[in-house]
């Protein structure tokens, strides 16, 4: 009985270890700025820059590691668009009647629109491959 105890003890002890290590990694994550082909969107000029063409909009915040996470990802795809599609961000902390009308209530979510229409939402972290295969996806119908 003591061995199973103490077993779960050790367990226990490398498990919080594990988490604290992983939070420290989190909050030593380093800016990474957009890139100039990503389009930064606000309450005032959202619905006119998705109105056309398939766009996929980041919904974020400055406080986020996730949303950090996803930046050099967003920043690959859109260099690799060559005007088949467009990516966006929202700041959600910023834009306030935007992500209110489109119910954001986690982050990152990326909504996917064509012409104008919400077609794709996707919530979390997500790779470079997932959203090209997405895009690609949307494109092709």
């Amino acid at each position: 009985m003591w061995i199973t105890i103490s077993v779960i003890s050790v367990l226990a002890i490398l498990v919080g270890l594990l988490i604290l290590n992983t939070r420290r990694q989190m909050k030593n994550l380093k800016d990474v700025k957009d890139s100039e082909k990503v389009q930064i969107l606000t309450d005032l000029n959202f619905q006119n820059k998705i109105k056309t063409g398939t766009v996929l909009v980041d919904f974020w915040a400055s406080w986020c590691v996730p949303c950090k996470m996803m930046i050099p990802v967003l920043n690959e795809v859109a260099e690799g668009a060559n005007g088949k599609f467009t990516i966006a961000k929202v700041n959600v902390d910023e834009q306030k009647v935007t992500a209110s009308k489109f119910a954001i209530r986690s982050i990152p979510t990326m909504i996917l629109f064509q012409n104008g229409k919400e077609v794709k939402r996707i919530t979390g972290v997500k790779t470079k491959d997932y959203l090209l295969k997405e895009l690609d996806r949307r494109i092709s119908l």
